[in-house]
């Protein structure tokens, strides 16, 4: 007959943590949120690190190449969706590595002969003033001049007025060369007293800009993550198909690190994907593996070769797998057990293989329970979809701001190689729905909140790294009594948008 567990399933809501004690030295400003992004072995240090505990999830609606360059902005790695062709994840992983710290990718470009008309609507669609004027309108041709506001006025010009007639035109820029240093860069741009500065290579095709304001924006981001040659870090998602094609392109490209994405990972089909980077690359291609929710997954593709291995079935808000399907596992369970399971595999090889909870995060805290649960760090896909830097689209439903987000079984995604079992390359069923979340602003705004929120818990742990909050933090299962007491109770929470006048 079946197997039983004797625990039951559960989910991250249904814990607490117990407050520990609190030194004059546990301070938020004293927490080191950083954490192993790939295996290394005893004594050694990981060759990838996060700053920060948090990546994105591999979803259509979520990484693209503005996620990925914000997110690592902030310490974290964005793994960019491979629900598309081979040739535009490639783009979109390219143009991330192309954005060097402080230099960014011109999206906004006109041709010489567009009009003031279309120079209104792309500000419109990108929200962005400053324009590059290239030969053929795309971001890496020969520049010709620059558009901003300033040289044009709406009530003053005709709309068919073409750019070329009042362009700052190219002879009366001051550019960088493509060799350029930042702060070389920010230099002229402090001596010109400008907002912008090209940069061009020895062609005079653009490269990329650097903006005055963004000098700040590197002040205020010291845990950005970075390669050798300042460039964002970035993942991507590769699937069990396609891979020996797509793994060469997303190299190429100069991805950081890939993520095999399947909604259920203990299948021979990772076994091979792995095994087959493994012969031609090495160890010098890093890849995730995933999803499993108990030992015997974790250790598979633990000896299979995964640089770090992805938990959780089923508990992503738009997945409906475990209705679909009946397979899976409660969160907080799954990743305690594969963290056993890590632990003892560290214990008898001397290799630590991260893990990542991917799923079941409906609050802040959560995170703070899943890394003290075991996990080195937590993908998140509903949350990031909020965010203005998601490729997803911002919409009006009943007066409100919402991003669509569709899950990658559904039958918008219809990303069937996510759930491939073999067989007929199709999809049979959707296990994801297509839905709204509420738009929350800019992702910096958001993750710093998040990070207070996970700092100050841990301080109230007692704890200052994260391995010192798996070691030491304490756990309590709780009551659905004592979850309704841990909110507003007994008490008509005040609408400050409706307050009744005092008499």
């Amino acid at each position: 007959m079946a197997k039983f567990l004797k625990e039951p399933s559960r989910t991250f809501s249904e814990y607490l943590l117990i407050p520990g004690y609190t030194s004059e030295d546990c301070i938020p400003d004293n927490v080191d949120l950083s954490t192993p992004l790939v295996k290394y072995k005893k004594g050694e240090q990981p060759s990838l690190h996060l700053n920060i505990p948090m990546v994105s999830a591999v979803m259509q609606a979520v990484s693209g190449e503005e996620m990925a360059c914000a997110l690592a902005r902030e310490g974290g790695v964005s793994f960019i969706y491979g629900s598309q062709s081979i040739e535009s994840q490639a783009a979109m992983v390219r143009k991330v590595k192309a954005t060097k710290s402080g230099f960014t990718g011109s999206d906004s470009n006109v041709s010489p002969d567009a009009t003031l008309a279309d120079v209104l609507a792309l500000k419109e669609k990108t929200g962005h003033s400053t324009m590059a004027v290239t030969e053929n309108g795309e971001a890496d041709g020969k520049l010709v001049g620059i558009v901003t506001s300033r040289d044009y006025r709406v009530s003053r010009m005709d709309l068919s007025t073409p750019v070329k007639e009042f362009m700052t035109p190219f002879e009366k820029l001051i550019v960088g060369k493509e060799d350029i240093s930042l702060s070389e860069a920010n230099d002229l741009i402090w001596d010109h007293k400008l907002n912008q500065l090209p940069i061009v290579d020895e062609n005079q095709r653009l490269k990329a800009f650097v903006f005055r304001k963004d000098y700040a924006s590197h002040k205020d981001n010291p845990k950005e993550l970075l390669d050798e040659q300042k460039r964002y870090i970035v993942g991507a998602g590769i699937n069990t198909r396609d891979y020996e094609q797509r793994v060469p392109a997303l190299v190429e490209a100069g991805v950081d690190i890939l993520c095999i994405d399947s909604s259920e990972g203990y299948s021979c089909w990772q076994a091979k994907t792995l095994q087959w980077i493994r012969e031609k690359y090495g160890d010098t291609v890093k890849v995730g593996a995933g999803n499993v929710v108990d030992e015997d997954g974790f250790r598979f593709l633990a000896e299979a070769g995964a640089d770090f291995v992805k938990i959780g079935i089923g508990g992503g808000s738009i997945c409906i797998t475990r209705e679909q399907k009946g397979i899976g596992r409660g969160q907080a369970t799954a990743t305690l057990d594969v963290a056993r399971a890590r632990d003892k595999y560290f214990e008898e090889t001397g290799v630590y293989i991260p893990i990542c909870s991917d799923g079941g995060i409906v609050h802040d805290y959560h995170i703070t329970l899943a890394l003290a649960f075991g996990a080195d760090f937590v993908m998140l896909g509903r949350y990031f979809a909020r965010f203005k830097e998601a490729p997803n689209n911002l919409v009006s439903i009943n007066g409100n701001y919402m991003k669509e987000y569709w899950g990658e079984g559904s039958a918008r995604a219809r990303n069937w190689q996510r759930y491939d079992v073999g067989g007929e390359g199709k999809m049979s069923f959707v296990e994801g729905v297509d839905s709204y979340v509420p738009y929350a602003g800019t992702l910096h705004e958001n993750v710093g909140l998040t990070l207070s929120k996970i700092s100050h818990t841990m301080c109230n742990c007692g704890c200052l790294s994260i391995p010192d909050l798996q070691k030491n933090a304490k756990v309590t299962l709780v009551s659905s009594t004592s979850i309704v007491e841990g909110g507003a109770h007994d008490v008509v929470v005040r609408d400050e948008s409706f307050d009744a006048k005092p008499h």
